[in-house]
């Protein structure tokens, strides 16, 4: 069964266009496009949508408020897919629920790899969003929910989400790295996440 995706966006090329490249793959299927995110939330409310891509500047509704109307509704996700990567879009997306962040700079390939990952149940944020996220943010559990970790295992959780390296994380705990990778397989584990990098972003969002 193809993965039908709503694409949300103001500017008429940008839509027209990402509808083309989607269409391609045989697994997916456009099942609507519209230029504001009042539109999108009604649309997904009413229509079985599995995957939205919007945009983050959008007439009516922002794309961080539909993503928190839409999340809030529907068990649509949300891929926010945007030339902007300013701190507050990207936390006030994953804070609404945004699975994805992905820039329109990269390639259409990995565009639809996101859809797909993000379908399967898994949150993408590319490398460069996170570590400017993290780079900048202190990490804040709003609801932490840490009874299932030891200490440790909440040490390490919180020097990831400070953008730390394993080696780092070694040096700062006193351990080896070994050590520091036993104990994030444990946490993955733990959480049925697939890297370090959404230990990272599940914390931010206060899902850890």
């Amino acid at each position: 069964m193809s993965i039908k995706i709503l694409i949300c966006d103001d500017d008429a090329l940008i839509r027209e266009s990402l509808k083309i490249i989607l269409s391609m793959d045989e697994e997916l299927n456009v099942v609507h496009v519209c230029e504001n995110g009042l539109e999108a939330v009604k649309y997904c409310c009413n229509n079985s949508v599995d995957v939205a891509l919007l945009d983050v500047r959008m007439p009516k509704l922002n794309g961080v408020e539909t993503t928190k109307e839409i999340c809030k509704v529907t068990s649509t996700k949300v891929i926010i897919l945007t030339t902007f990567d300013e701190d507050e879009y990207i936390s006030s997306s994953l804070r609404n629920g945004a699975k994805g962040y992905l820039l329109k700079s990269n390639s259409p390939n990995t565009i639809i790899n996101t859809i797909k990952v993000v379908h399967n149940g898994s949150d993408v944020v590319e490398n460069g969003i996170i570590d400017k996220l993290l780079s900048k943010t202190s990490p804040v559990c709003p609801n932490p929910n840490m009874n299932n970790f030891s200490k440790r295992e909440v040490e390490i959780i919180e020097s990831i989400a400070e953008g730390l390296s394993n080696k780092e994380i070694s040096e700062k705990l006193y351990i080896s790295e070994g050590t520091v990778k036993n104990y994030i397989t444990n946490i993955l584990t733990k959480t049925n996440l697939k890297h370090r990098t959404q230990i990272a972003v599940y914390y931010l969002k206060g899902k850890i």
